[in-house]
Formats: structure tokens, C-alpha cells, sequence
């Protein structure tokens, strides 16, 4: 289940890559590699959701090198981090909407945090507002493709939630 999850990632992420958005800011995307991280956060527990995530960022240093695969690595790390907390205080009371929102915007922080510490001698917090916003978008965005497709999973796997 694991590796199909990876494979549904890498896909998820080639696809996007070929989607043309206006740039706003550096990096700015939809995150669609996240639903399969987000999937297997919720129905297949936390240690599988941040083996998907060091998964995916070996596979983008492997494919695009050591600052990328530091910046996918950051940034999966803190959403996969922040949804596991919100899911812990707030048990069933919480949306997949909501942490889907809250998981992107960290990683955007994450990704932020993360290239600030390589790129040290130059202010990239100016873009922060941009990416609090495109974190919401894209949040918005991964939660309604991750409703759409739980159906398919659900009758493909017949999983239970974790």
C-alpha cells in the first residue's frame, strides 16, 4: 500500500509540474502529491504519512537535486507534523478541509524556513503572505481531490480510518 501511495505521489507530482500557473512567488503549486500523504495519514497512521514524506524527498534530490530534495524534506516534515497535532488535540472534531489548509501552509513555512537557512544573506519573508494565501488555495484544492478520490480508494482497498 505504501509503494502504491509513493507511486500515486510521483505521478500526482509529474502531473503538476506540467500545469502552467501564473508566478506569483518561487514555488508556488497545488501540492497534488500531498493527497497521497495526506491518504495515508489518515487511514494508514502518522509513521506511514512521514515514511511518504522522506520517500518523496529522496526521490527529489535524486531527480532535482540537494537544495529541492532539502526543501520537500522541510516542508513535508512540518505539515506532516502539524496535521499529526491537530489530529491528536482535536480527535474526529476536525476537517479534512481544515488540516488540509493547515498542512499546506506549514509546508509553505517549512519550505520558506528551510531555503532561508541556504539563501541566508537574502529576505525571502516578503513573500510570506503570497504563500499563506497559496497555501490556503491549494489546501482548499488537495482536500476536495482528496474527498473526491476517497470514494475510489475506499472501494478499491476497503480501508477503515485510522
Amino acid at each position: 500500500m505504501t509503494g502504491l501511495l509513493f507511486a500515486a505521489a510521483i505521478v500526482l507530482s509529474i502531473f503538476e509540474n506540467s500545469i502552467q500557473l501564473p508566478i506569483i512567488a518561487p514555488g508556488i503549486k497545488f501540492g497534488l502529491s500531498n493527497i497521497a500523504v495526506m491518504f495515508s495519514l489518515f487511514y494508514l497512521g502518522k509513521n506511514i504519512a512521514f515514511l511518504l514524506v522522506l520517500m518523496k524527498a529522496v526521490f527529489v534530490l535524486i531527480t532535482r537535486g540537494a537544495v529541492a530534495g532539502f526543501l520537500s524534506l522541510s516542508g513535508g516534515l512540518l505539515s506532516v507534523g502539524i496535521m499529526t497535532v491537530l489530529l491528536i488535540i482535536c480527535k474526529d472534531k476536525i476537517s479534512y478541509l481544515l488540516l488540509s489548509v493547515s498542512g499546506a501552509v506549514f509546508h509553505n513555512i517549512g519550505q520558506l524556513t528551510a531555503i532561508t537557512i541556504i539563501y541566508s544573506d537574502i529576505n525571502l519573508w516578503i513573500y510570506l503572505p503570497v504563500l499563506m494565501i497559496a497555501g490556503i488555495v491549494s489546501g482548499i484544492v488537495t482536500s476536495t481531490l482528496l474527498k473526491v478520490s476517497l470514494t475510489a480508494f475506499n472501494r478499491l482497498f476497503k480501508i477503515k480510518k485510522y
